[in-house]
């Protein structure tokens, strides 16, 4: 029989011998492997809902403007209008991916209900389009703005909380037009609403375009909000849309670049699952490495007998690493199946988990199944029981022979 066969025979011979001592050691890399793939799962989950949420409430995927708006509109708002936005609509139409677009104009005011005053940032929006795109603004009270609603007026919760109204009442908002006089209109609040972001709900107020154009005396509008069928397309339409309206003066800014709060968060919580990664690959590598250092060192006088009979020091040295790449594997993989089981329960259970900061809305969380998660998982499991086999096999088989078999007296 070839020796590399019969060293895999009394391997996984030596394995089912020591019943205790492999299922210990079986035990901890089935638990860093689960622990590493549930951690992955539940931290990818916020990243998508994160990330949906950011794109269905506020953003859209996509925001084209007038060269130079996203660095000075705030400055100089009427300076960077958008003049013919139709036009970069029905370019934006013919690129494939692209589900619809909608205009906005952007504006800043004050609230009055009759009693106090609220500075807020509006936006004038079409309202049948932003419904749609909206799926996560979740409405509090009331109803959507309609297109057709020519003094109707959403609000953040927060501006209703500070002024204390609601679905029904009348406020009056006061802007500068470019000229610099003041104007103001009536609107009537048809809903509250309430997004991710608390900062935002604070401030935000949405009218209808038309109506917004008429409060501040201007045509056009700032932005032209893109929204994609699919969210993984938003690199590839970006780039195909600076190519085409570029030269024409435009700018487009995805929904990342427009989000800080989005790449903090991912950031923060990139680097909280990396230590958490390496803590428990800590604690594996430590765990298996004493259980075979135990195991390795209790069969001293087993290992004197083989080199007695004629076998090798790396002959020893591979017996005791094959048995630990076999341990290694077999513990990755029923981790990987128990963690992926763990992860579909529960998701199919579901996560209730408290707002997250700078939020006022709870949510479900999910174990996401994610192939890199998985093969990461795998491979610290297996890779952390081989490497921890290495220096026990290698000092056992340097024992001399003589002292080897005095083990068994």
């Amino acid at each position: 029989m070839p020796f590399e066969l019969m060293t895999l025979r009394c391997s996984l011979r030596n394995l089912l011998r020591q019943k205790g001592r492999t299922g210990m050691t079986l035990a901890s890399i089935v638990f860093g492997v689960v622990g590493l793939i549930v951690s992955g799962g539940f931290v990818e989950d916020i990243f998508i809902q994160l990330r949906e949420a950011t794109i269905h409430s506020r953003f859209g995927h996509l925001q084209i403007y007038k060269e130079g708006f996203y660095a000075n509109g705030v400055k100089e708002p009427y300076d960077y209008l958008i003049a013919k936005p139709d036009a970069v609509k029905i370019s934006v139409a013919a690129v494939p991916g692209v589900l619809d677009s909608m205009l906005r104009l952007n504006f800043s005011g004050l609230l009055n209900n009759g009693k106090s005053e609220l500075p807020i940032l509006g936006e004038g929006v079409e309202a049948d389009k932003e419904a749609k795109l909206g799926s996560h603004l979740s409405l509090i009270a009331g109803r959507q703005l309609a297109d057709n609603d020519a003094n109707g007026m959403l609000i953040g919760e927060g501006v209703a909380t500070s002024l204390g109204i609601g679905v029904g009442t009348f406020v009056t908002i006061l802007a500068n037009t470019p000229e610099g006089a003041l104007n103001s209109l009536e609107f009537k609040v048809v809903g509250i609403f309430r997004t991710y972001a608390k900062d935002f709900d604070a401030r935000a107020v949405r009218v209808s375009l038309a109506v917004a154009q008429e409060l501040l005396g201007v045509e056009g509008a700032h932005a032209v909000v893109v929204s994609l069928d699919q969210t993984l397309s938003t690199d590839r339409v970006a780039a195909t849309l600076r190519a085409g309206l570029s030269k024409s003066g435009f700018e487009v800014k995805t929904w990342f670049e427009l989000d800080d709060f989005y790449a903090n968060t991912v950031a923060l919580y990139q680097t909280q699952l990396g230590v958490l990664q390496f803590i428990i690959l800590v604690v594996v590598l430590l765990s298996v490495a004493n259980s075979v250092n135990m195991t390795a060192y209790e069969r001293v006088g087993e290992y004197g007998t083989l080199k007695a009979l004629g076998s090798r020091n790396r002959q020893i040295s591979l017996m005791i690493i094959l048995e630990n790449t076999l341990l290694g594997l077999i513990g990755a993989s029923l981790g990987l199946i128990l963690g992926t089981l763990l992860a579909l329960v529960l998701s199919a259970i579901g996560l209730e988990m408290p707002p997250p900061p700078n939020s006022n809305v709870g949510y479900t969380a999910h174990i996401r199944l994610v192939p890199g998660v998985l093969l990461l998982s795998f491979a610290v499991g297996f890779f952390a029981t081989v490497l921890s086999s290495l220096l026990p096999a290698r000092g056992v088989a340097r024992i001399p022979v003589v002292d080897a078999l005095r083990q068994n007296i």
